[in-house]
């Protein structure tokens, strides 16, 4: 079994790791793959995705699981922590030519145990609506590529709607379907409906409905993963181009942008309550950004290679009970009157409840961790906590309980750039060295302690005690792939230092050829380097040192091949890598009947661990 160790074991594969509520472990038993649990070639193909639904199923076993691997797409009764996974008996399988699955979700309110609806994005730009219970294909979307020929790269049912659905593609545009309509026998035309700074939102010219109803060009280049806040209101785009643009969905209305520190985006999601959107690509970062107050209030560093998916954990985000109630920041007036949460979100909707609470006689916030985690092409799982020293850094932080580290944190210079309905609250600049030095299980990045369960950071960072700590950290995010932004002004000595150290880290040999090809392209391009110069240090892009540097609660290598997936249920968390294993981890004290069991028919001839 692999250890927790460091030194020559920390290539290891983990197969536990302790956060504060206790020991995730990994249950063997309840893995999901193809049936011969072959390690899967992964090299040209498409990312390994996973969608689940409960379908109320009397039996207590209504838990689905979808995934992909290749050019074959599987759905099986998802066991998750109570029994081990049978993969000889999966309700469908099927097998597709000239096109790979990219990616797939469920309507979770036409979910019943004798029907489910499931969309399906294909390499070829094509979607299909399939159901695996009765196995059946209701409809092909897109089928001649009319409307557009590039790989689907994102879909999902609109929240609340049993027939419209939205679809982005790598060509940088989305598109609205409605599942009644047809997609017609020539190319649709289009017309202008609203238009504002890289972006346009047109409407189909047609005499009789069909699809799609619009169209949504956004950014440049690939417009790589979209997530609806939990309301369902707001659209958060994670854009090659670097950008994530958050837009009121229904107004089609930009409300705010963010800039990553270099290169794409490729995954987003929104906390349980709507106030905080997580990014994450290629600088190997994760940012933290307000819905409120439109601004970067944190990066995290912890992954040695470019980030696939973030995802917040809704049963660990949580409140201290007992505490007065206040308001969640200066801003957030009237944002609190925005969020409603549907049928289904209990849980998130009584946090947020607990969340917006305020009182005028007393102006402190409620305790309040959010946890979320990522997983990233270096096979790396991180685990973060976002605590109330981050989000309310001008109050005292008498009951703080964190694992960040504020390096050196000042407010933003007076330039920045205002725009995009940016707040001008006194909660936009974030004073400096806010955390004391005594702070409990504090992760700070100087120390050369390593934090519990967790490893050492990279080294250009781990290191660093000079007052030029900060710089260099910016200096050595940049040194990589797009060493070529000369632009920013960096010295050369900084440059030199820190790029064999950041290049050895980014994990080269498992990146596709195609995205690498588009990260040359980014590093030549002088449009890219131009727009890196402006943005840097504004609003849009904070420099290092002008916001909270997270350090991950855990941060441990769980796989062999890069990570495609993360997502956290009630009594566990999922993830995937792309040779096309699903690997279930227990949460603390959830282990139930697995642990018990040991039936060497179920035993991995190809297991991740």
């Amino acid at each position: 079994m692999a250890a927790e160790g460091g030194g020559k074991e920390m290539n290891e594969i983990k197969t536990q790791f302790t956060t504060r509520e206790g020991v995730y472990k990994l249950l063997t038993h309840s893995e999901y793959s193809r049936p011969n649990r072959v390690p899967f070639n992964s090299q040209g193909s498409n990312p390994v995705k996973v969608s689940f639904v409960n379908v109320n199923d009397q039996s207590g076993n209504g838990d689905r699981i979808c995934f992909n691997v290749g050019r074959e797409l599987y759905f099986y009764i998802y066991k998750g922590v109570r029994k081990a996974a049978d993969l000889s008996k999966p309700i469908d399988k099927r097998i597709y030519k000239g096109t790979q699955p990219t990616c797939h979700d469920f309507n979770p309110l036409t979910a019943t145990a004798e029907s489910v609806s499931l969309l399906v994005g294909f390499s070829a730009g094509q979607v299909q609506l399939i159901d695996p219970i009765k196995k059946e294909t209701s409809k092909l979307f897109n089928e001649e590529r009319l409307i557009d020929k590039s790989r689907v790269t994102c879909v999902r049912w609109v929240p609340g709607s049993e027939s419209l659905f939205l679809v982005a593609h790598s060509s940088g545009s989305m598109y609205l379907y409605n599942v009644e309509n047809t997609c017609g026998t020539t190319a649709p035309h289009y017309q202008l409906l609203k238009q504002g700074e890289n972006y346009a939102v047109h409407t189909c010219k047609s005499k009789s409905a069909r699809n799609p109803l619009l169209r949504w060009t956004v950014g440049e280049g690939s417009l790589n993963e979209f997530a609806f806040s939990p309301d369902g209101k707001f659209l958060a785009c994670a854009s090659q181009d670097g950008f994530l643009r958050v837009f009121g969905f229904d107004a089609a209305e930009l409300h705010g942008t963010m800039k990553s520190y270099f290169g794409g985006l490729l995954c987003v999601c929104w906390s349980p309550d709507g106030r905080y959107i997580v990014a994450g690509g290629e600088d190997d970062l994760v940012t933290v950004w307000s819905f409120s107050d439109c601004r970067v209030i944190a990066r995290g560093h912890g992954h040695k290679s470019w980030v696939s998916v973030v995802a917040f954990d809704h049963c660990t985000t949580s409140v201290e009970d007992g505490d007065p109630p206040a308001e969640f920041s200066g801003s957030d007036e009237d944002f609190h009157e925005q969020i409603h949460f549907g049928a289904g979100r209990e849980r998130a909707n009584s946090a947020h409840s607990r969340l917006s609470k305020r009182n005028s006689t007393d102006s402190r916030p409620v305790s309040v961790t959010y946890r979320f985690g990522s997983v990233g092409q270096d096979t790396q799982l991180c685990l973060w906590d976002l605590t109330e020293d981050i989000l309310f850094p001008h109050l005292p932080l008498s009951r703080t309980r964190t694992h960040t580290n504020v390096m050196s944190a000042t407010s933003p210079p007076a330039g920045t750039n205002g725009k995009d309905n940016v707040s001008n609250s006194s909660s936009s600049g974030i004073p400096a060295n806010s955390l004391p030095s005594t702070l409990p299980r504090s992760n700070s990045l100087p120390h050369s302690s390593n934090p519990a369960g967790g490893s050492t950071p990279n080294s250009h960072t781990g290191n660093s005690s000079s007052s030029k700590g900060n710089s260099i950290i910016d200096s050595a995010f940049i040194a990589t792939g797009v060493s070529k932004f000369a632009t920013l002004s960096l010295h050369d000595s900084r440059k030199e230092r820190h790029e064999k150290d950041h290049k050895r880290n980014h994990s080269m040999g498992h990146i596709s050829s195609k995205s690498s090809d588009k990260l040359n392209q980014l590093s030549s391009s002088r449009t890219a380097k131009a727009d890196a110069a402006k943005t840097l240090g504004t609003m849009l892009c904070p420099r290092m040192d002008e916001v909270p540097l997270l350090e991950p609660l855990v941060c441990k290598k769980i796989a062999h091949e890069r990570l495609t997936v993360l997502i956290f249920l009630e009594d566990c968390l999922v993830t995937a890598c792309q040779e096309g294993f699903v690997c279930t981890w227990a949460r603390p004290g959830k282990v139930g009947l697995l642990s018990s069991q040991n039936n060497p028919a179920n035993s991995p001839s190809g297991t991740v661990v």
